[in-house]
Order: C-alpha cells, then sequence, then structure tokens
C-alpha cells in the first residue's frame, strides 16, 4: 500500500515548511500541549480540502485552475478568480521562497563547521535545488520526497521522543479543547500555516501526473490521508518538543534545539537542525513547482515539467528566494500584496472547491457525500473567517 503514495507526500512537505516550524515552535514554548487540538482540526480541514482538489484532478484529468475556468461561464469572473490565482501564487511563492531557502540554510548551518561558506549556504542550497527540478521527472521527484519527508520526520519525532513526554497529557491536549490567554492568534496561526492555498492546485496537478484512470480513487484518498496525516504527526512532534523547552523566549526552532542541549545533549540540535534542512529543502522544491503549475493550467502550456515554460516560471521564483536571502532584501509591499492575494484565495478557492465537486456534469459518481458537504461547508466559513483575518492583519481595521 505504501507503494501508492506519491502526490500526497509532496503536500505534506509542502505545509510542514520553515513557517509551520516556527509556528509549532512558538505554540509549544508558550502554551505547551494545551494547542495540540488546532493542529488537528488543521490536518482535518486540510485532508479535506486536499481531498477534494485530488479528486477533481483524478476524476477530470485536468489542473484546478482548467477545470474552475472552464465550469466558471462569466468572463469576469472567471479572469477576477484567474487573476487571483496568478498573483497570489506566483508573485506569494516567489516573495516567500526566500523564507524556505532561509530555513534550510539555518539547519545546514548547524551540521557545518566552516565559518567561511556559510555565506554561500543559500546559493549552494539553490543550485542543488535548481538542478533537482531540472533533470527529474515527476516519479524521480517523488521518491526524492518520500525520502527526505522520512528524513524530516525522523528528526522531529525522535526529538520529541528524547524530551520524554507525558502521554497523558498530550491526549489531553488534543481531545479536551482548550484557549489560553493570548493563544487565540496562534490558533489561526497554526491553521493558516497548514492549510496553504497553492497546495491546492500543486495536488490536482500531480493527481493527474500519477494517476490516470477513475478505478484510482481509493489510491489517491489513501495517498492524502496518510501523508497528510504524517505530515501532521510531524507538526506535533515539534510543538511537543518545544514544550520541553526550558525558555519562553524563542524566535525558531534552532532557539529551542539550543535551549533544551543541557538537558538532552548535542543530539538534540543535531536532529533540529536535520529536520529544518529537509523541511526547508522540501518546502523550496515545492513552491516553485506549484507556480509553475499554476502558470501552465492559466496559459494552457503542453509538455508538463518539460516544457520551457514551465521551467522559466519555477527558475525565477528560486532565483528571487537565493537574491532576497543572499542579500537580505525584505520585499514588504510584495509580501504584503501576497497576504491579501491569499488571503482572498482561500476562501474563494475552498468554496470553488465544494461547488466543482458537487457537479455531476463534472464529478459523475464522484460527487461529495451529504457527510463531505457538511464537513466542505465547515471548513469554507473557517476558510472565510482566516481570509479576513488575513487582509486585515495587513490593510489595519477600517
Amino acid at each position: 500500500m505504501f507503494k501508492k503514495i506519491g502526490p500526497g507526500v509532496l503536500v505534506a512537505a509542502a505545509f510542514v515548511g520553515p513557517g509551520t516550524i516556527t509556528m509549532c515552535t512558538l505554540a509549544g514554548a508558550r502554551f505547551g500541549y494545551a494547542l495540540i487540538w488546532a493542529l488537528l482540526v488543521s490536518i482535518i480541514a486540510t485532508i479535506v480540502l486536499q481531498g477534494m482538489a485530488g479528486r477533481i484532478g483524478l476524476v477530470t484529468q485536468s489542473g484546478l485552475v482548467d477545470v474552475v475556468g472552464t465550469e466558471l461561464k462569466t468572463p469576469w469572473i472567471r479572469n477576477f478568480v484567474i487573476a487571483i490565482v496568478l498573483g497570489a501564487i506566483l508573485v506569494g511563492n516567489a516573495a516567500y521562497e526566500a523564507g524556505n531557502i532561509g530555513g534550510a540554510t539555518l539547519g545546514l548551518e548547524q551540521l557545518l563547521s566552516q565559518q567561511q561558506i556559510k555565506p554561500f549556504l543559500p546559493a549552494i542550497i539553490g543550485s542543488v535545488i535548481f538542478l533537482l527540478l531540472w533533470l527529474s521527472s515527476y516519479k524521480i521527484l517523488e521518491k526524492i520526497f518520500v525520502g527526505l519527508v522520512g528524513i524530516m520526520g525522523l528528526s522531529f519525532v525522535i526529538s520529541a521522543i528524547i524530551t520524554q513526554p507525558s502521554i497523558s497529557e498530550i491526549l489531553k491536549g488534543m481531545f479536551v479543547p482548550q484557549l489560553p490567554e493570548g493563544g487565540l492568534l496562534t490558533v489561526i496561526a497554526l491553521v493558516g500555516t497548514t492549510v496553504v492555498p497553492y497546495n491546492l492546485f500543486l495536488h490536482a496537478s500531480l493527481v493527474k501526473e500519477k494517476w490516470h484512470s477513475k478505478n484510482d480513487l481509493k489510491a489517491v484518498n489513501w495517498d492524502t490521508i496518510i501523508s497528510i496525516g504524517l505530515g501532521g504527526m510531524v507538526s506535533i512532534a515539534i510543538l511537543i518538543t518545544a514544550s520541553a523547552a526550558p525558555i519562553s523566549d524563542i524566535n525558531h526552532a534552532l532557539d529551542m534545539a539550543k535551549s533544551l542541549e543541557p538537558l538532552f545533549g548535542k543530539m538534540a540540535v543535531y536532529f533540529m537542525a536535520t529536520g529544518l534542512l529537509a523541511a526547508g529543502i522540501t518546502s523550496a522544491i515545492t513552491a516553485p513547482l506549484a507556480a509553475a503549475y499554476v502558470a501552465s493550467s492559466c496559459f494552457g502550456w503542453q509538455g508538463g515539467m518539460q516544457n520551457r515554460k514551465f521551467k522559466m516560471v519555477w527558475g525565477i521564483v528560486l532565483l528571487c528566494g537565493v537574491v532576497f536571502l543572499s542579500f537580505d532584501i525584505k520585499p514588504i509591499e510584495v509580501i504584503q500584496f501576497a497576504q491579501v492575494a491569499n488571503g482572498i484565495l482561500l476562501p474563494v478557492m475552498a468554496l470553488l472547491l465544494l461547488w466543482v465537486v458537487n457537479k455531476k456534469s463534472v464529478m459523475g459518481e464522484n460527487k461529495n457525500s451529504l457527510m463531505q458537504n457538511v464537513l466542505g461547508i465547515t471548513i469554507v466559513v473557517f476558510a472565510i473567517f482566516l481570509g479576513a483575518k488575513s487582509i486585515f492583519k495587513v490593510m489595519g481595521p477600517f
């Protein structure tokens, strides 16, 4: 059954990036096990949304943008949605790519003793990612990701086990929701870093690359549930590890690892650094890849990953990340634009997903069940809240 694992691993790798690791670290250091339930809720929401996206990709054998564009008959609505998608995914992923490469760089710095090469690490990591994307087919990339996600998962789970956590307290934090004072923004951030709009497009495109028959729907569902579930387990392991940190003033995962070193030895730093390196690399690959798939769907390019324009898009996104990080460029206005665009995109795509998977003309017998619709509507309402929060965070209250 594990041979059927595929696109879901890339989705899990995409959301367990440096941003998620930082938020899980802050949540654990500040609130202990109290917010594990929020991660559980976000994983369920991700499985439902990604399950719908994957099902659309399999049944239609088209990308998400293609399907939505075809079903939206009113030109101005279709153009508005495509413009938001392009703005949020292409511009957003380029703006955030520096953070992904930065996470990998931070991890690698802790594993290398040569100080003189540290200024060149972003370029080295960027070059490795470039070669992986340029030379790899989907099948090769999938195998690389299974290995990287395995390394990342083991690193963080072992880190959590080293801290000897209380199982009863973990279960309480998971199944007895509580909201500590000052914890609401952290809950929103935990969900926001897990339910990622660009993963919907990436998942649908990758599913049609791997599977071509409606009979494979069970494999798609299995892949989604197991892969994203494992990604969630990694996030929870990071939060558990951070809960053991003896200080609450933590900015990122390596601060936590270093604070644990006196209690659990140098291995705590090495495991966390290895996990951060793997998480940074995987996210730094999936962000450009998702941007390229979105551009390919929007402009109707043929040839998949081997198309030159496809390669040009992921190359530009990757280059932006390396340049921004290497020269310490912080494109604040671009990032703010991306936050607003993603704030609009998440609820819009959640609504459109729910609409498409209920259309018998598109999905046939694979349209949503009543239970799937109940879950979907709940998640759409939450997506609207998250999207509004993201926009107000940038623009401020009116």
